[in-house]
């Protein structure tokens, strides 16, 4: 019995978690689209601004990013093996 309700709880808030990792995950990625030119955009050759090496917050944001998209992937799962 403490497995269903254990289960039951997870069923009620793991949309909610879903809704708080994407929001969290367009933030990031939009954060990470200062630095973008807009000729990029449309097909310019702008390797000058596209290749470059991540420092400081900017590598961090980058990786939080990517922990992100994890999280919210591994939800996705668990909430397909759980419905």
């Amino acid at each position: 019995m403490l497995l269903w309700g254990a289960m039951d709880l997870l069923h009620t808030l793991l949309p909610y978690v879903q809704l708080v990792l994407s929001a969290l995950i367009i933030v990031a990625v939009l954060l990470q689209q200062t630095g973008a030119s807009l000729g990029g955009a449309f097909g310019a050759d702008n390797f000058s601004s596209g290749f470059h090496t991540r420092r400081g917050m900017e590598k961090t944001l980058f990786r939080s990013t990517i922990v992100l998209g994890i999280l919210f992937a591994i939800s996705a799962l668990i909430n397909l093996f759980i419905s």
